[in-house]
């Protein structure tokens, strides 16, 4: 059984503090879609959804994150910190979704939010992190099924 290492523990806390306020933002999102506070964590203080497409498109990934990614999410965190292999292929199925997702987002936003905040914060905490959990999780899973302790 693969048991947990450090780089696991750092892995599920960095995707729980990258997941974790997206998956609130995309609940109150569900919960009241058109609602004042769903467009302020969604777009921003004062913003209003760019028009109906991208209104249909973030409902549309409330959906999907809340009907699979997130069962998934926790089951493959309990999974992994428990040292199951099962957990270990869920995680990286986890990381898969987030990097094909996010990828996609990187291109789909990046005319309306790159030139609001530039390169750095666009790269890094508006899109990167998804990205950069996502291929790091899925990289790290794939080598402890392999058997390579990391």
């Amino acid at each position: 059984m693969p048991q947990p290492t450090v780089l696991t523990w750092i892995l599920v806390v960095f995707g729980w503090i990258t997941c974790g306020p997206l998956l609130y933002a995309q609940l109150v999102v569900l919960l009241d879609p058109h609602g004042q506070k769903a467009k302020e964590l969604m777009i921003g203080k004062g913003q209003e959804w760019r028009d109906n497409t991208h209104f249909k498109s973030a409902l549309a990934l409330a959906w999907a994150d809340w009907l699979l990614f997130a069962p998934l999410f926790v089951a493959a965190t309990i999974g992994v910190l428990g040292g199951r292999v099962w957990g270990y292929a869920l995680f990286g199925i986890a990381g898969a979704i987030q990097l094909y997702a996010n990828l996609f987002l990187v291109f789909f936003e990046r005319e309306y939010v790159y030139p609001a905040v530039g390169p750095l914060a666009y790269y890094t905490y508006i899109w990167g992190d998804f990205v950069y959990w996502g291929a790091a999780t899925l990289v790290y899973a794939v080598l402890r099924l392999s058997g390579v302790t990391v």
